[in-house]
């Protein structure tokens, strides 16, 4: 597998070749970069200034991290759309499926009515039902709730149980509250964090991974955030280049990349007053980022994208006299450069998860380890050479 010819990657690589010559440097800092300090760049569109979800206006995340002993390797990530009483003032919301192996909960409500009235809970497949408890306990015991008597808990996973032992349940309640108050707008931590600490990607190592795309002034100006909690197989690609085989161990079968499965959960945040329709149909575009990076939906896959908008004027009140209601939005002429930034910012929220990442041991001495960046290197130098080498016939 390593005598494979690399004519046809650099072929693949275009002009990605002036971005190549930066990562000697910028894979010398200490903590496993991002892969923008690699020297990558993924698309088009310039990111937000955090490259985060975050970037969003009133957008927050939280993380609670349990990594104990030699079994618990699971935790907690919650996402807020914003900082007022989300259940008063419910935010637009759409959800798209890639492979529906998987528990989503709360996704026929929101997509029977088009709203999201709570945060985003993501952790563990066996860990659902408890951050659901807690979600509505967070929602009911909110001022201004007291007369709530139905609540729709929105809970994404995937499952953590090759370096966890999930059965036994180790979240609580109070690590999703606890979650939910660490929520900040700052820099989102990736990796091995929250409900990616457990987690494996492209057999190795996956995590947490955030980026953002904000569009130019002339297409709006608006921001696109993506958020991903990535277990996924399939053959890794970065910059379209079937990098996987050559970063597997030797001799390993490529049988491999079929066996592979797990999830990948999607969260896209915009500012765009966007509707339901749309964001349904900008879901389905980040869903593009797992394609981008080698993934192809297995079998046993669970991947979900969901989808919603922060901006403040198309908020829908929770109890209001008034039967109508008017907001402004994006028109469907107006989506396509949000449709490329949801697909961008998902292919590069994903190889962040890898590039920051870690290599875990965990439950029965199993381990999976970090993507190689060093052998990444060795790879993008050799591509190097021979494009010099072609360019110089």
């Amino acid at each position: 597998m390593n005598k494979t010819p690399l004519v046809p990657l650099i072929i693949l690589l275009g002009s990605s070749f002036f971005l190549v010559t930066n990562v000697l440097a910028s894979s010398k800092n200490q903590d496993r970069p991002r892969i923008r300090e690699f020297g990558l760049q993924i698309g088009v569109l310039s990111p937000g200034p955090l490259n985060a979800i975050t970037d969003v206006p009133g957008v927050k995340v939280g993380q609670v991290t349990l990594i104990e002993g030699d079994n618990i390797r699971t935790g907690v990530t919650a996402i807020l759309p914003h900082e007022g009483n989300i259940f008063q003032e419910k935010v637009p919301a759409g959800v798209a499926i890639g492979n529906a192996f998987g528990k989503l909960m709360g996704s026929t409500q929101i997509e029977e009515l088009g709203t999201l009235e709570t945060p985003i809970v993501l952790t563990n497949t066996l860990s659902v039902p408890v951050a659901a408890e807690a979600i509505i306990d967070y929602i009911l015991n909110l001022p201004g709730n007291e007369n709530v008597f139905s609540v729709n808990p929105v809970v994404g996973e995937t499952n953590d149980g090759f370096l966890n032992d999930i059965r036994r349940r180790f979240i609580t309640k109070e690590h999703v509250f606890e979650a939910i108050r660490r929520a900040t707008s700052g820099p989102v931590e990736e990796g091995c964090v929250g409900a990616g600490t457990g987690t494996i990607c492209f057999g190795f190592k996956g995590g947490i991974g955030t980026a953002s795309r904000r569009l130019p002034p002339s297409r709006g100006g608006y921001t696109v955030g993506v958020l991903v909690q990535t277990n996924f197989g399939g053959v890794l690609q970065i910059k379209g280049i079937p990098v996987g085989p050559w970063l597997r161990t030797p001799g390993e079968e490529m049988t491999s990349f079929f066996d592979e499965q797990g999830s990948c959960m999607i969260i896209v945040a915009t500012d765009a007053p966007l509707d339901s329709r749309n964001l349904k149909r900008l879901a389905k575009r980040a869903l593009l980022g797992i394609a981008r990076t080698g993934g192809y939906f297995s079998n046993g896959s669970g991947d979900y994208a969901l989808a919603f908008s922060a901006a403040p004027e198309v908020r829908v009140k929770a109890r209001t006299k008034e039967n109508l209601q008017t907001q402004p939005v994006l028109r469907n002429e107006a989506m396509s450069p949000l449709f490329l930034a949801a697909a961008e910012a998902c292919e590069e929220a994903i190889l962040n998860s890898l590039f920051k990442a870690s290599s875990m041991t965990g439950f029965k001495g199993r381990k999976a380890e970090a993507l190689p960046l060093d052998k990444l290197k060795e790879l993008m130098v050799k591509i190097l050479e021979e494009m010099k080498e072609k360019t110089e016939k």
